[in-house]
């Protein structure tokens, strides 16, 4: 972590961030109530993070997987997040952006969008091969979110992350959560990319 993120945490104390999320890899004596931060920087979009912490929507509808009443589908943290002002908005999401993995190498997704024959047979590899609405939301032809609920929804994964990210998140969950419930899938480096360039197309509206 940078030196200037340590000095920024006050921010995220004054806020009362840390009694949910974690900062810094380091164990915390009870799991956390919500998503790790330490690699927010590599994770959001910045506009994305700046619009939320103003008008925060739901992101897991059965609350964060260490939550006591997750598998009760009752979520004790409270949903939605607490919101805050534009200024104090934009000064916490350049303290996250700042909070990134310096070992996480670039990932190769890049090239040209996917054509629509592409994102339909993607679409497939998603939804029945690997089942991921399972546990996701996605989007639906009419663009309406459909799926699972006991992950984070992704049926506005292009505007909330990067694409960087989602191919590390899919090669190797367990680098940023090794107790993930994520499936380990041995997915070769062109599935990933092929993967993450679908879910980078789903978007709902502009930012939210």
């Amino acid at each position: 972590m940078p030196a200037s993120a340590f000095a920024d945490l006050s921010l995220a104390e004054n806020h009362g961030c840390t009694q949910c999320h974690r900062f810094t890899q380091e164990a915390s004596e009870e799991p956390p109530k919500g998503p790790d931060l330490f690699y927010a920087g590599n994770k959001f979009q910045k506009n994305w993070l700046e619009n939320f912490l103003q008008n925060p929507v739901v992101v897991r509808k059965a609350g964060y997987t260490s939550d006591p009443g997750f598998l009760k589908g009752t979520p004790t943290v409270a949903q939605p997040h607490p919101s805050l002002p534009e200024k104090e908005a934009r000064e916490m999401t350049d303290f996250l952006m700042s909070l990134k993995l310096s070992d996480l190498p670039a990932s190769p997704v890049e090239g040209e969008p996917l054509t629509k024959g592409e994102k339909v047979r993607i679409k497939i590899l998603f939804e029945r091969n690997f089942g991921c609405i399972a546990c996701h939301e996605g989007v639906n032809l009419a663009g309406q979110p459909r799926g699972g609920i006991s992950g984070p929804s992704l049926a506005n994964a292009g505007n909330r992350l990067t694409a960087d990210w989602v191919f590390h998140w899919l090669k190797t969950p367990e680098k940023f959560l090794p107790k993930s419930r994520m499936p380990l899938y041995d997915l070769d480096d062109e599935t990933a990319v092929k993967l993450t360039q679908y879910l980078m197309t789903l978007k709902i509206g502009r930012q939210n």
